[in-house]
């Protein structure tokens, strides 16, 4: 395959040997060879005329088609008359345009994700899909130029050698070419590997050396120049540069790079010579991506030791594009803004799922998220626990900052309001309870009866409230439908504060190995505390971690899940993918939890089904940021300290990680006093100085590590057999330590 310029030439004819016939045309800045043997032709075509190149790659013909411009001239195009020709794996609704005018029957059912992209187009055309203020140049697509782009985009990469089933690593994060990148990998058949820039360099290549990945579309020179030298002595095909161009780059070694509008012209070029062509199957043989066809891997936590890739088909995905509409009613038009790493699972497929619907999306990051909310106004937000939480802390410091008067007025209706949705829930039935029994017939009327005036009382009160304090919240928020958190636990007190001030939270649940969403509140049925019912054709069951019995409602145990969204299972990892999935299909989430038991009457009566998450039992913790973190690493670290006996690394559902520490007292006191902390003949340290010294320690041991561990707090007792917080095996019981200090730890993330 050459890159070159060349005067244009006619149809030429000519013995490329004693017994091989070779045709060679230029049409459309493309050479085309047809032959009997390509190698002969092409050796023809290059002694005959002159090329000025700049930069060759040459390529192993082998009768097959392909060809890539390196200095954007010409591209040479071969098929070998004697060899079978190449697979061309294709998202079967969307390339339909291009099947319909070869005479194949077409079904207009989607079976690939990519497919959803012609829908989208014939329906919302000319419609901005989405608006990337931040990334240079700014850009703006609608759909139709959306679904071009992603259709440009894969041909362009089947020119450069893609082949179907092959891994593709995209390290990226969240912008349009991002969403374009994604859907080209797919639209060709082959299995993308995502993960952002923020990701370790050690991380990067470990997950590029597990999922054996032949090829790598990378954010910007910056993220490339990173871990440039170590990519380089890999075996890979090419490098597709996202943002940026490559005079930025360090070194460009002997990989081919493109950059994003080369892959586009690429393809864009290809196929206009296939829609011109008479024969489609002249280049290749056309095969339709299958519903269980991999989609894409999807690397969890643990990758810094033993790396799992979750493997996701389209079919997985394709269920929560099919049934999210369930959660989040959104219509064309609907404004929503961006700021999750699409490599995040939940936001993906939030994303795939929102542009079926006509909505326009807006990419934002943290920096710019609270001007953004004022400037777009969305609809929806879908974000994490943390990104609320903030939002939370900014209105109290807001109203806290405020004159007496002012803030005494709001404080004022928010408590109103707090106590109105107290009681509404409770005449509406979404009052969570364990309790299995149903409450009398006449109790639930005289519940109902009191709860319903004294929230007519209270109503006045609260839409005062509205009009004096919450429209001003409301018009710096904008979310005036909802937004929708996921990732980790939303807090109690944060769900009640929008709900008081009248902005929805729909809270759901999920995980990377099931595409992720598998509950959900409903805008109809919101209930505070729960994740919501199972979402379309999921089953819930709740068992003992020891027997593995199927508990009754109400009764708290190891959640498991089934249904179309659960993974195929872990890359090379058969042995945890056991662990995890049985051969009913059970998925065990390793997440605590309880189902609310059905009641007909009463103020839970419309609770029944919904799932109700109390915390995780395997050891993996989830930030409110939705990082998912393995304690284990850390906690391997500090030990290291002769300072620190026992550690539990904490902070699940929190915005940074705390630790429970059991002290060496002696060999703390030893320290101290070589530190001149304490006089020569003391006899104890003090929690303060104890406390301080183990902090310095954390940072010596543990400096190193992705995460940091933050507030500490300091266990008198160490954990025992006898007292029930470890194993006989004398493994900790990390669940039982997080239960007996709770209040402490509540404390501690205050």
């Amino acid at each position: 395959m050459l890159g070159a310029v060349v005067n244009p030439i006619s149809p030429v004819s000519s013995s490329a040997s004693a017994n091989q016939m070779a045709t060679i045309s230029l049409r459309n800045n493309l050479v085309l060879v047809s032959s009997s043997h390509c190698g002969h032709a092409l050796q023809f075509l290059f002694s005959n005329y002159k090329f000025r190149t700049r930069q060759v790659f040459l390529g192993t013909w082998n009768g097959r088609r392909g060809g890539f411009p390196l200095n954007r001239g010409f591209r040479v195009f071969c098929q070998s008359k004697t060899e079978e020709m190449q697979i061309r794996r294709y998202s079967p609704f969307l390339e339909s345009a291009f099947l319909d005018r070869n005479g194949a029957f077409v079904s207009g059912e989607w079976h690939a994700v990519p497919d959803i992209w012609r829908s989208s187009a014939e329906r919302y055309g000319d419609r901005v899909a989405l608006t990337d203020p931040y990334h240079d140049p700014p850009s703006s697509m609608t759909y139709k130029q959306l679904e071009e782009g992603i259709l440009d985009f894969s041909e362009g990469l089947r020119v450069v050698g893609v082949k179907p089933e092959e891994k593709i690593a995209l390290f990226a994060d969240n912008s349009c070419r991002w969403l374009v990148a994604d859907q080209g990998i797919m639209a060709t058949g082959a299995i993308n590997v995502v993960r952002g820039s923020r990701s370790s360099v050690e991380e990067l290549l470990q997950i590029y050396d597990h999922s054996e990945s032949v090829a790598l579309a990378v954010d910007s020179p910056e993220l490339l120049n990173r871990f440039s030298e170590e990519f380089y002595s890999k075996p890979i095909k090419f490098i597709v540069l996202l943002w940026g161009e490559k005079s930025s780059l360090v070194s460009e070694g002997k990989v081919p790079i493109f950059n994003y509008k080369e892959i586009l012209d690429l393809g864009r070029d290809s196929r206009k010579i296939m829609l011109d062509s008479d024969d489609k199957q002249q280049y290749c043989l056309h095969e339709p991506i299958k519903p269980d066809d991999v989609a894409a891997l999807v690397y969890t936590s643990g990758t810094s030791g033993n790396p799992k890739g979750v493997i996701l088909t389209h079919r997985n995905l394709m269920h929560q594009i099919k049934n999210l509409s369930d959660i989040v009613p959104a219509v064309g038009g609907d404004k929503f803004l961006s700021m999750l790493p699409p490599w995040h699972c939940y936001e993906r497929a939030c994303e795939y799922f929102a542009f079926t619907c006509g909505i326009e999306q807006f990419y934002t990051n943290v920096r710019k998220l609270k001007d953004d909310l004022r400037q777009y106004q969305p609809n929806y937000v879908i974000s994490v626990p943390l990104v609320y939480e903030t939002l939370y802390s900014g209105i109290q410091k807001q109203i806290s900052s405020s004159s007496t008067v002012l803030k005494f007025v709001a404080l004022t209706f928010i408590r109103i309001s707090l106590a109105y949705m107290e009681f509404k829930r409770i005449y509406e039935g979404t009052c969570l309870t364990r309790n299995q029994k149903q409450p009398p017939y006449l109790v639930s009327i005289s519940d109902w009866l009191w709860a319903r005036v004294i929230a007519a009382l209270l109503w006045p009160l609260h839409v005062l409230g509205k009009i004096l304090v919450y429209r001003n919240i409301h018009s710096a928020l904008g979310i005036s439908k909802a937004g929708i958190s996921g990732g980790g636990c939303l807090p109690s007190h944060v769900d009640k504060f929008f709900e008081a001030i009248d902005v929805k939270l729909l809270n759901g649940y999920g995980l990377t190995e099931t595409s992720p969403v598998v509950a959900a509140r409903r805008p109809n049925c919101n209930v505070v505390g729960s994740v919501g019912h199972p979402i379309r054709h999921i089953e819930f069951k709740v068992v003992d971690s020891e027997t593995s019995e199927v508990l009754p409602p109400g009764l708290s145990g190891i959640l498991k899940v089934r249904g179309p969204p659960v993974m195929k299972g872990y890359y090379k990892n058969p042995g945890a993918t056991k662990h995890v999935l049985d051969d009913d299909g059970w998925l065990n989430t390793g997440d605590i939890g309880w189902i609310a038991p059905h009641h007909s009457t009463g103020r839970s009566r419309r609770c029944g089904g919904v799932v109700v998450l109390e915390g995780r039992a395997k050891d993996t913790i989830v930030l409110s940021t939705g990082e998912n973190i393995e304690p284990a690493e850390l906690e391997e670290a500090a030990l290291r300290s002769s300072l620190i006996q026992q550690i539990v690394v904490i902070g699940q559902d929190q915005r940074r990680l705390g630790a429970i520490i059991v002290p060496n007292k002696e060999e703390a006191l030893i320290a101290a006093k070589k530190l001149s902390l304490v006089d020569i003949d003391a006899s104890d340290l003090s929690n303060d100085r104890m406390t301080n010294l183990l902090y310095e320690e954390l940072r010596k041991w543990t400096s190193g590590r992705s995460f940091q561990i933050g507030p500490i707090l300091i266990a008198d007792e160490p954990f025992t057999i006898d007292s029930g917080l470890m194993t006989p095996t004398m493994k900790i019981r990390r669940d039982r330590i997080v239960a007996q200090y709770k209040d402490q730890i509540d404390n501690l993330f205050k």
